[in-house]
């Protein structure tokens, strides 16, 4: 689905609810105004319930934007950590509001305020899609208000490159939902000035009962799909059904055969040309190298590139047993813990270092050098030592651990996968939960995608997501009946 597909639905969504407003309900007061307030209220009420079924998903791109806030504007870095610490909050919040404002203005709720709060919201989304888009101008070696740096726009600039508008249900570029929210300005300028005119279902206090037994619907709802359950609708490549090593070779194959094009970027006034292959092969000698930039550009494959193509897990010794796991003709427990939940706190260790003295022996016609201990001094040393979260450690000794060795006894594998850390931390952790089972490693973002728990529990048949949970819904091992 694109957005102007969505726009086509939501436009004859608000023609019909514009007509019941005023031939069933008798409450229009403008043809106008109803059909925008329709219209905007179903895209806010849609466009954040496409989210809610995944907060999880909104906070990892709010984690992607503090990062690249903390690289350009260095002058907020020190509330950054605070907000990152709190992302899953804010995603909640967020989302929560966006469609309850959507609410409020399809019922004419609270009028004036709504219409300050749409507007300010609008504002805000404008700010953050103007610097997704806006970064793409922004080269490697400066920060985005070192404007006098900025050069041609290139995407591969652009380090965000989805505001998660609509979470994993539609990804959008950069320059469309800038473009979007800067033509959301003008309905939010037209209800501020013009607010006597909305209309307004229902009594007031019945409008007041049902946004705020929403906004604790939604609160619910919308925990449900992480604190204790991953989400029933999965937006996410690696849904429940699918064959990961076949949609694998898909992609890297669609990606193979994407029209090719040359970006050529005038060196003396950054005018920007952009040539199929064919076209390119046909003028390449007016385009020499020493006045042009050339880059070439792939452009959209048939099959979209997924972080399918990014699958790819290593053992402790950096060995790849990718194709190990995917290829395994029986059923297999995947245990996916992205972040190992740990403190570190310095230790004083005792560390012996011991002294050689070497010896100078004649042995016939020859001359051997013999060592032998001189000293062995002890000195202290600080090292980090890893203290593992309880509740944590819980999960797996609780959930996990007896998964393994039921699984165990019928010769079924289970093993664990998690972010790319230090060998020490991984062998503190497995000795500090009781885990006996493989433990391989694999980028975190990969493995946020698969399964929105930490730990989740995917069951895979030759490369097959056959099912997965969240650890506190996972039935049991003999409930199974593998």
């Amino acid at each position: 689905m694109t957005l102007t597909t969505m726009f086509i639905y939501f436009g004859i969504f608000a023609i019909i609810f514009t007509f019941l407003v005023d031939k069933v309900w008798k409450k229009r007061k403008s043809w106008l105004m109803t059909f925008l307030q329709s219209f905007i209220g179903i895209f806010f009420i849609f466009s954040g319930l496409v989210k809610i079924v995944d907060p999880l998903g909104t906070s990892y791109k709010l984690h992607d934007y503090f990062g690249e806030f903390e690289v350009h504007f260095p002058f907020i870095s020190s509330i950054l950590p605070f907000m990152e610490q709190y992302a899953v909050g804010l995603s909640m919040t967020m989302i929560v509001f966006e469609i309850i404002l959507g609410l409020t203005i399809l019922l004419g709720y609270l009028p004036k305020l709504s219409s300050w709060l749409f507007l300010l919201l609008v504002l805000f989304f404008t700010v953050l899609t103007g610097f997704t888009y806006l970064t793409g101008h922004v080269p490697g070696d400066a920060t985005f208000l070192e404007f006098g740096k900025w050069g041609p726009w290139i995407e591969t600039n652009m380090k965000v490159t989805d505001c998660g508008c609509f979470g994993d249900f539609i990804k959008l570029k950069p320059f469309t939902t800038f473009m979007k929210d800067i033509f959301l300005i003008i309905p939010g300028l037209y209800f501020l000035f013009k607010s006597n005119k909305m209309h307004q279902l229902m009594p007031g206090k019945i409008r007041g009962t049902v946004t705020w037994v929403s906004t604790v619907g939604l609160i619910v709802y919308g925990m449900s799909n992480f604190v204790w359950n991953i989400p029933k609708f999965d937006f996410r490549p690696f849904k429940v059904g699918v064959n990961i090593p076949e949609q694998k070779i898909a992609e890297a194959k669609a990606a193979e055969e994407a029209p090719l094009s040359y970006v050529l970027t005038n060196k003396s006034n950054g005018e920007v040309t952009e040539l199929t292959m064919e076209n390119y092969m046909k003028v390449y000698k007016e385009y020499p190298k020493e006045s042009f930039e050339i880059d070439q550009k792939h452009g959209a494959p048939a099959i979209p590139t997924t972080k399918i193509s990014n699958f790819e897990v290593s053992d402790m010794e950096g060995n790849d047993v990718t194709e190990e796991l995917l290829s395994d003709p029986q059923y297999s427990f995947m245990v996916v813990g992205y972040k190992i939940e740990f403190e570190t706190q310095p230790k004083q260790i005792i560390v012996s270092d011991t002294t050689f003295v070497a010896d100078t022996m004649i042995v016939g016609d020859s001359i051997q050098i013999l060592e032998r201990i001189g000293e062995i001094t002890k000195s202290e040393k600080t090292v980090d030592d890893y203290v593992f979260d309880e509740n944590y450690i819980m999960h797996y000794k609780n959930v996990i651990n007896p998964l393994y060795e039921k699984a165990k006894a019928k010769n079924i594998k289970t093993y664990l996968i998690t972010a790319y850390s230090e060998p020490e931390k991984i062998v503190d952790f497995k000795e500090t939960a009781g885990v006996e089972y493989p433990v391989y490693v694999a980028d975190d973002i990969l493995l946020k995608t698969i399964v929105r728990s930490n730990p989740g529990i995917v069951l895979l048949k030759n490369g097959v997501i056959i099912n997965k949970w969240h650890f506190k819904q996972f039935p049991g091992f003999d409930k199974l009946k593998l």
